[in-house]
């Protein structure tokens, strides 16, 4: 198997986080995915199986600006944020995806919470 070690080890910490972080249409969860250059983040409702808002650092506003990725990030949970404020949402549950909880994961998580998401 060509997997590596610390995709085994992020994907069963993945599934471990995701048995306990339900979305639903009132409190979405907030999904993280961190490639090497981008970053992804989305709300969704687990109980449809929609997505509310997403949000990327591949989006125009957001890619113009040459920044580290560490800024990157922030902008993106502010503007995902911004989002979920137009949607009506107001309380998301945070699923890290895997990743630890530092660095562009935690930028984007204190951007949403610096523009009124709570989790």
């Amino acid at each position: 198997m060509n997997t590596s070690k610390k995709l085994v080890r992020r994907t069963k910490i993945r599934y471990r986080i995701r048995k306990k972080a339900l979305g639903t249409a009132e409190r979405p969860r907030l999904a993280v995915f961190r490639s090497n250059k981008e970053i992804y983040a989305q709300l969704i409702d687990d109980v449809a199986g929609h997505t509310l808002a997403a949000a990327s650092s591949r989006d125009a506003a957001i890619a113009g600006a040459k920044a580290p990725k560490v800024e990157t990030s922030k902008k993106v949970g502010e503007a995902l944020a911004e989002k979920a404020k137009a949607a009506g949402i107001e309380t998301v549950t945070f699923d890290r995806g895997g990743y630890l909880y530092h660095g562009r994961v935690k930028a984007l998580a204190e951007g949403a919470r610096e523009k009124g998401l709570n989790f």
